[in-house]
């Protein structure tokens, strides 16, 4: 008897289950480790703008869309930044109604800080697995996310189109 794809395989975790303990592990050996160099304010909520934040800055909403949460939930979290000296926020050159989100003098020191220590990582496993195994590891990842950001418009496609053919 085959198993079909919406029956749990009990021999094994699912994808998303791997996928989010190795995102969560990682978010928590950050937040350690700048802890560790004295980084104390630092909270894992943060680590959604040092992953987004370009060193040129950005607007609060694209970050938002980049680290794929609510433009409410960067907003905060940015607000929480500034309010720690780890950002600044100012008016945008190219619409002086929006801000533009950029590391404080401290926050690029922090953000420095953790961007080495993530070359650290990486760099352990690529030992760990081998260049070669690793390369591997991380192109299927970024092709998963390319997968899933596909089906996810072609979701949306499907709600647009269904949506406007009814008539109300």
């Amino acid at each position: 008897m085959s198993r079909g794809y919406g029956e749990p395989h009990l021999d094994r975790k699912p994808l998303i289950a791997l996928v989010d303990r190795a995102n969560r592990a990682m978010q928590t050996d950050m937040v350690r480790r700048a802890h560790a160099d004295g980084h104390a304010e630092v909270k894992m909520a943060h680590n959604a703008v040092f992953g987004t934040l370009h060193a040129e800055g950005a607007r609060a909403a694209e970050m938002a869309v980049r680290a794929g949460i609510t433009r409410q939930s960067m907003g905060e979290i940015v607000r929480e930044m500034v309010g720690l000296d780890l950002l600044e926020m100012q008016s945008d050159p190219a619409d002086r109604r929006a801000k533009v989100v950029r590391y404080s003098e401290h926050g690029l020191a922090v953000a420095s800080d953790g961007f080495r220590y993530l070359g650290q990582l990486e760099r352990r496993f690529a030992e760990e697995f081998g260049e070669q195994e690793y390369e591997i590891a991380r192109d299927v990842l970024a092709r998963l996310v390319d997968v899933l950001d596909r089906v996810s418009a072609e979701h949306e496609a499907q709600i647009s189109s269904s949506a406007g053919g009814k008539v109300g």
